[in-house]
């Protein structure tokens, strides 16, 4: 089944707590939660203390996107801080330390993914799918909710899945970026099973229609 991961980024901060209670009641799978540092990318989101205070506030799945620079320095805070599952830019560092970063967020007990973005080649992040939980695919210019989505990235996450089959098939496909009614079944189609959704879901009235809708159901 197709996994719809909702991106917090697109809800009311003013009432983190009932938008997130309203997609869990409404069958989403995952929370995706974004997080900019101003550097990697150029805008500023959410941190820790917003990721603790969720925590406290859902048994959600916590699916934290890390835009930042140089993210092996925030790995133990993020997973204490409540995150499920941690996902590293391949382009925020080194291949060894974003390598070590997934490793250390396996010892914390934590699923790991690696992701890139729209201009970077799939053989930039092949080092790493036997170490994985997740491949996410940027399918807009990361740093910026509202954009739409880049037909041309569907080869990438072709080609992508025909790797993880080969090297490790139980890892999940994650698409984010202009995910609609439209695109969804695109991304599915190319080999995605979890799409990120952010005004498709929060800009709806009824989450547990747009929910199903992103399924296509």
């Amino acid at each position: 089944m197709v996994k719809i991961a909702p991106s917090i980024l697109s809800a009311d901060f003013a009432k983190l707590g009932s938008e997130v209670l309203e997609i869990k009641r409404g069958g989403a799978d995952y929370v995706h939660f974004d997080v900019m540092d101003g550097e990697f990318v150029p805008n500023i989101s959410m941190g820790i203390p917003v990721l603790k205070s969720l925590r406290k506030a859902t048994d959600m799945f916590l699916d934290v996107h890390l835009m930042i620079d140089r993210p092996i320095r925030y790995v133990e805070a993020f997973c204490s801080a409540g995150a499920d599952l941690v996902t590293f830019h391949v382009e925020a560092d080194t291949q060894e330390n974003i390598l070590a970063a997934i490793r250390k967020t396996r010892e914390l007990g934590k699923k790991t993914g690696i992701t890139l973005k729209p201009g970077t080649p799939v053989e930039a992040v092949e080092p790493f799918l036997s170490e994985v939980d997740l491949v996410l695919v940027m399918t807009v210019e990361p740093g910026f909710g509202g954009q739409s989505f880049m037909e041309d990235q569907l080869p990438k996450i072709s080609r992508l899945r025909q790797l993880l089959d080969q090297v490790n098939p139980d890892c999940e496909l994650e698409v984010d970026g202009g995910v609609d009614v439209r695109t969804a079944p695109l991304c599915v189609r190319a080999g995605a099973n979890v799409l990120v959704a952010g005004s498709s879901v929060f800009g709806k009235t009824d989450r547990a229609e747009a929910i199903a809708a992103l399924r296509g159901e």
